[in-house]
C-alpha cells in the first residue's frame, strides 16, 4: 500500500510529501510518514498541520484515521494541539541529524594566468548586452506559439532568412534559407558532417590548424592529410587523391593571410572536375584592418562548397550558435542526421540572433568591434617595436591574433618564459599536423582579442618581457 500526497503552500507554508507504506494499515502508515517527516527536519518545530477534515481528503481516508494518528503522535510528544491553533510540530522535536563528520578541506585551486593572450576568444567584456537583450525581448514578444514546441532542425525559418540577407550582402555568399542549416558550432558542424556519415575521408586539411578540429574528425574515424602552406595560403597544387578539402581562405589560421585568388579558382575548378568539395571554415572573415574585404569562396561555386561559420568570434562563444550553407544535394542528409527535432541550438537563442541581424545591430556590433580589435593590433605592433623591434608580427592585416616570429630555437623556452610571467598563449608548433613535413618556423601565437581594456596594458608589458634578446 503506498499513497502519495504533497499538501499546498496555503496549508502549512511549504510543500510536503508523504508516502504511506508498510504494515498495519493506513493509521500505521500515517504515524511513520508523519514521525520521519518530523525526525528528518522536513516538518520544521512549529510547522501547522492541516485539519483532520483536509488531509483525510487528500489521502483518501477516514477522518478518524488522521484524528487517531494526531493523536498519538501528540501523546508521544511530537505533534502539539491547542484549541484555536491546529495542530503543530512541538517546539522540542528534534530533527534526527547525522553524526558530525569533520569538513574535508578543498584542495588548493590552482591559479590561473594573470594575463590571458590565447587565440579564438573575443573580449568577453565587451558582449552588446543591451542591445542582445532588446532583441531577446522583441524576439520573445512576437514569437508565435510553435516556438515553445519542438525545435525545426533546420533551425527557424528567421534566422535562416536572415542569414541569407547578411551573408549574401557581407561575405558573398549564394544561397537561399532552405540550403541553410543552423548548428551549434565549427565542431558541431564537423560531427554532423562526417560523424553521422554525411561525408567520409579521407580529407586534406591545411598544414597547421587547430588541433581540437582534427581531433573531431579523428574521432569520427577520417584520415586527415595535411596541405603545406606559403605566403599565398594552402599549396592545393599539393593536393592527392583526397575529394575533400577544409581550408580557412578569408584569414588562414593559425599563420594569416588569405587564400590567393589563382588558388581559389584552381581549388574550384579541381572540385568540378573531380565531383570533390571544399569545406569552407569562414575563420576571421569579418575581422579586416588593412586589406579590401575578401569574399567567400563559396560565391565562386554553391554547389561544389560547404560555408561554415559561427558567432563564436563576432559575438560570443557562450551564444552556441553556426550555420552551414549547404550545396542543395547535402541538405536532406545533414537533417536526417540531426534528427526530428532541434537538439543542440537554442531556439530562443535563434529568434534573438535573427532579430539582431535585421535590426542592424549585429552589423554595429560587427564594426565596433573591428574598430577596437584593430587599435588592440596596433597597440601590439606599436610595443614590439619598441620593446622587442627584433621580433615581427605577422598575419596581422585581419583576425584576432597575430604571430610573433621568433628566433630559430627559441619558441619553447619562449613559451615556458610567458608562462613564468603568468602569460597564457601557444606556440605556433601546436598547431602544426602531425603528419606534415613543412615546418613554419619559431613563434607564438598571441591573441589580441581576449583580454579586457584594463587588462591588455599589463599583458603586453609581461609579454614584451617574456620575449628573446636580440
Amino acid at each position: 500500500m503506498a499513497t502519495s500526497w504533497v499538501n499546498s503552500a496555503e496549508r502549512i507554508g511549504s510543500d510536503l510529501h508523504l508516502e504511506l507504506t508498510g504494515p498495519g494499515g493506513r493509521r500505521a502508515a500515517l504515524i511513520r510518514a508523519l514521525r520521519e517527516a518530523v525526525r528528518s527536519g522536513r516538518l520544521a518545530p512549529g510547522t501547522r498541520l492541516p485539519p483532520y477534515r483536509s488531509l483525510a481528503a487528500d489521502l483518501g481516508v477516514a477522518r478518524n484515521t488522521v484524528a487517531d494518528a494526531y493523536a498519538e503522535l501528540v501523546a508521544e510528544g511530537w505533534l502539539t494541539a491547542r484549541q484555536g491553533s491546529g495542530t503543530r510540530v512541538a517546539e522540542r522535536a528534534e530533527p534526527l541529524r547525522p553524526a558530525a563528520r569533520v569538513p574535508r578541506q578543498a584542495p588548493p585551486r590552482a591559479r590561473g594566468p594573470r594575463h590571458d593572450l590565447m587565440q579564438g576568444t573575443p573580449d568577453a567584456s565587451s558582449f552588446p548586452r543591451t542591445a542582445w537583450l532588446a532583441s531577446y525581448r522583441r524576439a520573445l514578444q512576437q514569437a508565435p506559439n510553435e516556438v515553445f514546441g519542438p525545435g525545426d532542425p533546420a533551425g527557424r525559418v528567421e534566422l535562416r532568412e536572415a542569414l541569407t540577407e547578411y551573408l549574401a550582402r557581407a561575405r558573398g555568399v549564394r544561397t537561399e534559407p532552405g540550403r541553410i542549416v543552423i548548428c551549434s558550432g565549427f565542431a558541431h558542424a564537423l560531427r554532423l558532417l562526417f560523424g553521422g556519415g554525411v561525408l567520409r575521408g579521407p580529407l586534406a586539411v591545411e598544414a597547421y590548424g587547430l588541433g581540437f578540429h582534427r581531433e573531431v574528425l579523428a574521432a569520427a574515424g577520417v584520415r586527415t592529410v595535411p596541405l603545406p602552406l606559403d605566403e599565398h595560403g594552402a599549396r592545393v597544387d599539393r593536393l592527392g587523391r583526397e575529394r575533400a578539402v577544409l581550408l580557412t581562405p578569408a584569414h588562414q589560421f593559425p599563420t594569416g593571410g588569405p587564400l590567393h585568388p589563382a588558388r581559389r579558382a584552381a581549388v574550384i575548378d579541381r572540385a568540378r572536375a573531380r565531383g570533390g568539395l571544399v569545406l569552407e571554415d569562414d575563420y576571421d572573415g569579418e575581422f579586416r584592418y588593412d586589406r579590401k574585404p575578401v569574399g567567400a569562396v563559396q560565391g565562386l561555386d554553391p554547389e561544389h562548397v560547404i560555408h561554415i561559420g559561427s558567432v563564436s568570434k563576432s559575438l560570443s562563444p557562450a551564444v552556441r550558435l553556426g550555420w552551414m550553407v549547404l550545396p542543395e544535394r547535402y541538405v536532406d542528409a545533414v537533417l536526417a542526421v540531426k534528427g526530428d527535432r532541434e537538439a543542440w541550438a537554442s531556439v530562443l537563442d535563434q529568434l534573438s540572433l535573427a532579430d539582431f541581424v535585421v535590426s542592424g545591430a549585429y552589423d554595429r556590433h560587427v564594426r565596433r568591434m573591428r574598430q577596437r580589435y584593430r587599435g588592440r593590433r596596433d597597440r601590439l605592433v606599436a610595443a614590439l617595436a619598441e620593446h622587442a623591434p627584433h621580433i615581427e608580427a605577422t598575419g596581422i592585416a585581419a583576425g584576432l591574433h597575430a604571430v610573433l616570429r621568433l628566433p630559430p630555437g627559441t619558441e619553447a623556452s619562449t613559451v615556458k618564459a610567458a608562462a613564468w610571467q603568468g602569460i597564457a598563449l601557444d606556440g605556433l608548433a601546436a598547431f602544426r599536423h602531425p603528419d606534415t613535413d613543412m615546418a613554419a618556423g619559431d613563434g607564438l601565437v598571441v591573441g589580441y582579442a581576449t583580454p579586457s581594456e584594463h587588462a591588455y596594458g599589463p599583458a603586453l608589458e609581461a609579454l614584451c618581457r617574456a620575449l628573446p634578446p636580440p
